[in-house]
């Protein structure tokens, strides 16, 4: 079990206070602009982003927990993947009958966008030492 970082649960907990809004807002206008599909297609696209950016969170904690070093690698990697996958489902889901297709992608799109700025902004704010810096030697 891996127990996370005050700065990580900061930075997870603003990203996800910058997408909840976002989100409500996407849910608001899909359900009056498109009625019921497209609030089903919002509520499916809002699951979908905070799933993975959850579990992508939770991957890069346990990639980089013994190897700080690969901190940076671990993060590109986590987020090209996670952007693929967005995008894997606004494609797979754009014609779909079970919701609206629209509304689903927009819902995603800006949710994904607000979730991403909202970790951006928090690791740059949290100002984490990288290198431990240790006693100066001064001879």
């Amino acid at each position: 079990m891996t127990t996370m970082l005050s700065n990580d649960a900061r930075i997870l907990r603003g990203a996800a206070l910058w997408a909840a809004p976002v989100g409500v807002l996407a849910l608001v206008l899909s359900g009056v602009l498109a009625g019921g599909k497209g609030l089903v297609g919002a509520l499916v696209a809002l699951a979908v982003v905070f799933v993975i950016f959850g579990l992508g969170f939770w991957a890069l904690m346990r990639l980089t927990r013994d190897r700080p070093q690969t901190v940076l690698m671990a993060g590109l990697l986590v987020y090209a993947v996670q952007m693929l996958l967005g995008g894997v489902f606004i494609i797979a889901f754009r014609h779909t009958s079970l919701f609206n297709g629209r509304a689903f992608g927009f819902s995603l799109l800006a949710t994904l966008l607000a979730w991403v700025g909202g970790q951006v902004y928090y690791t740059l704010r949290s100002k984490t030492l990288y290198v431990d810096p240790g006693p100066r030697d001064e001879s």
